[in-house]
């Protein structure tokens, strides 16, 4: 603790105004990273590509582990008829699908109520889950 204090005290006292700009930047950086996000493609990143991967194909680094293979989300469309099936795809995210008895027990996370219960002031689980589904739409195959 003395030495940040220090290091702090060394910041103010000797650097030009460059150097106080970078280490408010710096702190801005890190403040910013602790603002849980709401974009679709960050919430994607975060909650979806360990299992889906990057891609969206189902090749993340946590699917050799699971039972079934993660579903390859960049054909939801094409296996709808063309249309992108932004109800269910809210559903299966929130846990309001049920899952298949054939396929047992659901192993994907249910996302809805963590989305909720971020924040303390505020509730921007359905902003989120309406930016991931937004998200989803715009990596399907053509």
């Amino acid at each position: 603790m003395r030495s940040l204090l220090a290091l702090a005290l060394g910041i103010f006292l000797f650097s030009n105004g460059d150097g106080l700009a970078q280490a408010k930047a710096a702190g801005q950086k890190q403040y910013e990273r602790l603002i849980y996000p709401v974009k679709g493609p960050d919430l994607f990143r975060a909650h979806c590509a360990p299992c889906h991967g990057a891609d969206g194909k189902g090749n993340g680094p946590v699917a050799p582990a699971l039972k079934t293979k993660p579903a390859n989300l960049t054909v939801l469309a094409r296996n709808n008829g063309g249309t992108f099936p932004t109800e269910r795809a809210q559903k299966v995210i929130s846990g309001d699908e049920p899952p298949l008895p054939p396929h047992g027990s659901r192993e994907m996370p249910v996302w809805g109520p963590i989305f909720h219960q971020i924040e303390d002031d505020r509730d921007f689980g359905n902003v989120r889950l309406q930016n991931l589904v937004k998200y989803l739409e715009t990596i399907q195959q053509k």
